[in-house]
């Protein structure tokens, strides 16, 4: 069976913390909270007064969803809850279990009902489980059977069923903070008996971890079984490379480095230079920069500096971004670099990045001006007596689909022009067809007495 039970009986913990782990289990076991006040970071969730401290105080558990990045404490959060409330604790993973496994979780909570207890069921990577696996558990959570908790890295809103979702509170927890992983070397420190590390070497580890406390404690027992207990000075940044090897690579991430790799990869876009942009790509992934903060970064250069010139830019940074959730490592990285080469050769202009930025300024300048009448809806009498949409000229109903001489400005406001086609690629025609229409405006200032209307 691939659920793992345990039960809280009453030779067991106390309530809220968790049975002892054995001496030579991994060190990211060994340092796994055992009560809520070792809980590192969350402060959002489990401060005083806050959701998941409350449900721990008052033993009212609710079902959730536990939504982070890897490594930031969702199963063992999971875990004592189900102690804080003496329940069993089921644990499916969404990757190995199937509908069988869900039965005889169902069956397991039946049982313990029967004895008076109550049961958590804990589902990781709920998002990789389809939609008949999650319809599974919604009667039971219905019915209280079993409090129902799934972890997932993944935006619940897409990944988990509306219906599971309805019946489930989704508890967002954050990766951990620089502060929050100098506390938890220090931990580790005392565990291992290790020599200290130097600042340098300190901060190059969190800037590895990324707020991922696993990733942290793995790296850090290499570090630390490499320098052994007799090292009289402090394990430095040289002994850092040497134990970590290709994990660490040349920058760290959250340094200088690794958002001048960002920076270099953009511009090398930007530049039309396909070759260097696959370059710094390679050097970004080979470092171990997250793929997927990579294709945000692609869909962003399509926006910034693509733009109109070549729209189907941007559809190709959103289809390589999709293919690598597909996919994964390393075959999805291939799609980011088919992105990158096509934005890097692709017609450049920055029009709508700079008039978006320009209109953003003008409007918080320039304050609210009223709407005019011939542009409001009017879906009521009244309105329509008040003169809501009188004299609006129907596009459509016009020669060439246009109605020339119309103003859509507030009144009082001329015509502003932050729109700049950049005269490359689609942006060319566009800035043709502006040009067009202008004429068209300068020819006919205001509109025929006899214009249709239409309060559309």
């Amino acid at each position: 069976m691939t659920a793992q039970d345990s039960l809280f009986d009453d030779d067991e913990p106390a309530a809220g913390v968790a049975a002892p782990v054995a001496p030579d289990a991994p060190l990211a076991e060994r340092l796994r909270p055992r009560t809520l006040d070792e809980v590192i970071g969350q402060i959002h969730l489990l401060g005083p007064g806050k959701p998941l401290r409350v449900a721990f105080e008052t033993g009212r558990l609710h079902s959730m969803i536990l939504w982070g990045p890897p490594g930031v404490g969702k199963t063992t959060l999971a875990r004592l809850v189900a102690g804080a409330v003496r329940s069993r604790f089921i644990v499916l993973s969404a990757v190995l279990a199937g509908v069988k496994d869900i039965r005889d979780a169902v069956e397991q909570a039946k049982a313990e009902r029967k004895n008076g207890r109550g049961t958590v069921v804990f589902v990781d990577e709920v998002h990789r489980f389809n939609k008949a696996q999650q319809d599974a558990f919604l009667p039971h959570v219905e019915s209280g059977l079993f409090t129902f908790i799934g972890a997932t890295t993944e935006n619940p809103s897409f990944e988990v069923n509306s219906a599971l979702l309805s019946r489930a509170t989704v508890h967002v927890l954050k990766p951990l903070e620089a502060d929050d992983l100098v506390q938890l070397i220090a931990r580790a420190q005392v565990t291992m008996q290790a020599p200290p590390l130097t600042d340098a070497a300190r901060d190059r580890l969190i800037g590895y971890a990324d707020g991922d406390a696993r990733r942290l404690l793995n790296a850090y027992e290499t570090l630390a079984e490499l320098a052994g207990t007799e090292r009289s000075e402090p394990i430095d940044e040289a002994l850092l490379e040497q134990a970590l090897g290709e994990m660490l690579r040349r920058y760290d991430k959250g340094g200088d480095q690794f958002y001048d790799a960002i920076s270099a990869l953009h511009k090398s876009v930007r530049g039309s230079d396909p070759d260097a942009a696959l370059y710094w790509l390679a050097r970004m992934l080979d470092g171990g920069v997250d793929p997927r903060y990579v294709a945000r970064r692609v869909i962003r250069m399509a926006s910034e500096d693509i733009g109109l010139a070549d729209p189907r830019g941007q559809q190709l940074a959103l289809q390589a971004a999709e293919v690598y959730e597909r996919l994964g490592s390393p075959e999805g990285e291939l799609a980011l670099a088919q992105a990158v080469v096509y934005l890097a050769v692709a017609p450049k202009s920055n029009a709508v990045y700079k008039a978006w930025g320009a209109v953003r300024e003008f409007v918080k300048a320039d304050g609210t001006r009223p709407v005019p009448l011939h542009l409001r809806n009017a879906p009521t009498r009244l309105m329509k007596n008040l003169g809501f949409g009188r004299d609006y000229r129907y596009a459509h109903d016009e020669a060439g689909g246009f109605a020339a001489g119309e103003s859509y400005w507030p009144e009082g406001m001329g015509p502003q022009r932050f729109y700049q086609p950049a005269g490359r690629g689609l942006e060319q025609r566009i800035a043709d067809r502006l040009a067009e229409l202008r004429r068209l405006n300068e020819q006919a200032p205001s509109a025929p007495d006899d214009a249709p209307q239409n309060p559309r």
